[in-house]
């Protein structure tokens, strides 16, 4: 139960003929194949994508992680600073 004998490929074969014609199913194959080709292709070129992105993202983390301690404190306690000065109108 379940297998596809050769004799059910035969009558779907005779019963595409019959609905489409021997002339139109060449053309519909070929649409259907190029279909497809586009559809791979897109898929691709998704999979590339968001693997540029992971391997820009793992580099902006990399950067960040390098950065020394000193440096991210220094921002942190330079920017009131700043704000005080904008207080004072200076």
């Amino acid at each position: 139960m379940g297998a596809l004998k050769p004799w059910h490929i035969i009558v779907l074969v005779v019963v595409l003929i019959l609905l489409f014609g021997a002339k139109k199913l060449p053309d519909a194959a070929r649409g259907l194949g190029r279909s497809l080709r586009i559809l791979k292709a897109e898929t691709k070129n998704l999979r590339d994508e968001a693997k540029a992105d992971d391997e820009m993202d793992s580099k902006a983390d990399a950067q960040h992680a390098r950065k020394p301690a000193a440096t991210i404190e220094g921002e942190a306690v330079s920017q009131p600073a700043r704000d005080k000065t904008h207080e004072d109108g200076r």
